[in-house]
């Protein structure tokens, strides 16, 4: 019954090469083209499928901030311009992809109140592309898919009773006890990386804990809640201002030693209706 995960270990083991930038070792299947031609050939995809804002003020905004962020960001990550739109949408999200693409709806824009707040925003989505987190999440779930197969040849192999139910165990086993908490170590990841991006772009860091302060305060308003953090893709909000907080007086220092933009928010942001 061991065998699945001792030949999922053995694989890990054998393409665990790389590290991140916090020191976490890193399982990466793909390269680093590979994961450009599948982040522009997305974008492309939410943009035919997303309205785009035309708003002049909006889009100035964003890419004011965008440019500071990126213009931080090492040659090695990304060569040349990125591609930042602004997506004509209500919903309270952004994104960054591999191959210097940026996503902003305009329903985020809601919930940061001024240019720091949205560099933290793109600071941190900016952070999963300099850390490679797609690539791991992508090398995460082939190793998912190869050790269901080996457990599926091994059990068909045996004399287990109840295949059916232990093999569905094994699968919820290896959502919650790797893929979910990868992603949690990603995001936390993220914040930090994202958080002395964005100081070192000029803007305040501490910014990033009253981002999730608001985003706390958006999750309580909507009466929704949240799941169980073991049971959630992403940190609690409390625990992502707990060492957010924790890290602001090393960011504080790269701020210091920065130039602060000048990105001015509009006092109106058009927002589509849904």
């Amino acid at each position: 019954m061991k065998l699945p995960l001792i030949m999922l270990s053995v694989v890990i083991a054998l393409t665990a090469c790389s590290s991140s930038s916090t020191g976490r070792t890193q399982v990466m299947l793909f390269s680093d083209s590979e994961l450009d031609k599948m982040g522009a050939a997305s974008f492309e995809d939410i943009k035919n499928k997303t309205p785009i804002s035309t708003d002049k003020a909006t889009n100035d905004f964003v890419q004011c901030v965008a440019k500071a962020i990126t213009k931080n960001v090492p040659q090695s990550v990304h060569k040349g311009d990125w591609e930042v739109v602004v997506f004509d949408s209500a919903q309270v999200n952004a994104f960054a992809l591999p191959g210097g693409k940026i996503g902003i709806y305009t329903g985020i824009l809601t919930v940061t109140e001024n240019q720091d707040q949205l560099a933290a925003i793109i600071g941190h989505e900016v952070g999963h592309v300099i850390e490679h987190h797609s690539n791991e999440r992508l090398s995460a779930n082939k190793l998912k898919n190869m050790g269901m197969a080996a457990a599926t040849a091994a059990v068909g192999m045996s004399d287990i009773e109840n295949k059916g139910l232990w093999m569905a165990g094994l699968g919820l086993g290896l959502q919650y006890g790797v893929i979910m908490p990868y992603s949690r170590a990603h995001e936390s990841e993220a914040d930090i990386v994202g958080q002395e991006l964005m100081a070192r772009s000029g803007f305040e860091p501490s910014a990033s804990i009253k981002l999730w302060q608001n985003m706390a305060k958006l999750s309580a308003g909507s009466g929704q809640g949240s799941p169980a953090e073991f049971m959630s893709t992403h940190p609690s909000n409390q625990t992502r201002i707990k060492k957010l907080s924790q890290h602001l007086p090393n960011s504080m220092k790269l701020y210091q030693a920065s130039n602060r933009p000048n990105c001015q928010k509009p006092k109106v942001i058009p927002l589509a209706k849904s």
